[in-house]
């Protein structure tokens, strides 16, 4: 079986967790099936890079990307299968399948209709992407969902889609890659030269600056932390100049109010985050939206007590009273789930017997039912499903 994966991201240019996705998935799926990458941006040997038309330089994004796909399209005639991930790349897998008469397989990392808030992003191009995405999801032979809650949305946002296409497969983690320890022998501290207190409970914060990741209602519960506790924040590339002052603002007034705010501007490598999710005492996930949550299954395998909202796949990840907290969010009681996260990462994180206990019952659960073998394997299933219908 020949299988054209397509993404926007892939090494070195990954910025999130539909990139960590198809990198791992990938390298799994090598074993079992031949795989040609084809992506966007600069490029890289292992994958085949389509970049946008050039009579289209100065012109919105969105229809750069698509006129990226029509390349990515074309170059796919050899392929069985075609795998698309995002709205990114739903219209060339779309195409691939009707050029060249394959399946078409698109994986639902989220969904453009339940992140209004990327408008302000995109302008029209929001919507040219909204359509995308929906024209892969009503064409395409067979959805993967990142998880159950996923696949509710994608046929509550979807109704022509015929359930029985919509598979269950989820996210995975590599736990050779995340695990808990400090740094590399002769490796500096990344907290130690930010002066983070290695003897009082740490909060971490490890994601993008957008509305998805809830950044906002986590500065905004800091307030109420207990005064011993410090909340590292690993925050950036914010998604609009206007979000970035906010968030400035934000900090600014919480660092004034109390101490052991730690705001780290830079997007780290893994080996970077490895160690600042191994040394915290509770990750923090605050998202209002959240098909899953590779983050949090990145601070499982480092042993590290997740406090997370219960929004999306989140709770087929955390164990609320098991491997962390689940704090209720909706978008009409947000000063409640403030102070209800607030609540949740002081009882964690003042108890660390307490946390430690999740943490290992974490990486238990994260080593044992989100290998990125068996996701491969799943994978496979669905290729083999669809391939079997035509």
């Amino acid at each position: 079986m020949r299988v054209a994966m397509m993404t926007k991201e892939y090494p070195p240019e990954i910025y999130g967790g539909a990139g960590v996705h198809v990198t791992e998935l990938v390298a799994h799926l090598r074993s079992l099936c031949d795989v040609d990458v084809h992506c966007m941006g600069a490029p890289r040997d292992g994958a085949i890079v389509h970049g946008p038309d050039p009579a289209l330089t100065g012109a919105n994004p969105a229809l750069l990307t698509l006129s990226a796909g029509l390349r990515m399209a074309h170059a796919t005639a050899e392929a069985d299968v075609a795998h698309s991930h995002t709205w990114y790349t739903g219209l060339a897998g779309h195409l691939a399948g009707e050029l060249h008469d394959i399946p078409h397989v698109v994986t639902a990392h989220s969904l453009e209709p339940r992140r209004p808030w990327k408008a302000d992003q995109l302008g029209g191009g929001y919507r040219v992407s909204s359509w995308s995405e929906r024209n892969a999801m009503e064409h395409a032979d067979a959805v993967i969902a990142v998880s159950a809650g996923m696949r509710a949305d994608v046929l509550s946002t979807y109704p022509a889609i015929d359930p029985t296409r919509v598979h269950v497969v989820h996210n995975g983690i590599d736990s050779a890659a995340w695990f808990p320890g400090p740094p590399p022998p002769g490796t500096r501290s990344l907290l130690a030269a930010n002066s983070v207190d290695p003897d009082r409970p740490i909060v971490a914060f490890v994601g993008r600056i957008t509305r998805q990741k809830g950044l906002s209602h986590l500065v905004a519960a800091a307030h109420e932390f207990d005064p011993s506790i410090q909340l590292v924040l690993c925050a950036g590339a914010p998604d609009t100049p206007e979000l970035a002052a906010e968030t400035e603002a934000a900090v600014t007034q919480l660092a004034a109010r109390r101490d052991g705010v730690f705001w780290i501007r830079d997007m780290l490598p893994t080996e970077r985050i490895r160690e600042v999710l191994s040394a915290a005492t509770v990750f923090v996930c605050p998202s209002v939206y959240e098909p899953l949550g590779i983050v949090n299954l990145e601070a499982m395998a480092c042993e590290t007590a997740v406090v997370a909202s219960d929004v999306g796949g989140i709770p087929e990840v955390v164990q609320d009273g098991v491997t962390g907290r689940l704090v209720h969010y909706n978008s009409y009681e947000t000063e409640a789930f403030e102070s209800a996260l607030a609540a949740a990462v002081n009882e964690v994180a003042t108890d660390p017997g307490r946390a430690a206990t999740m943490g290992r019952a974490g990486r238990l659960r994260a080593t044992a039912e989100f290998s990125w073998s068996r996701i491969a394997r799943q994978t496979l299933d669905v290729y083999a499903d669809v391939l079997g219908r035509r």
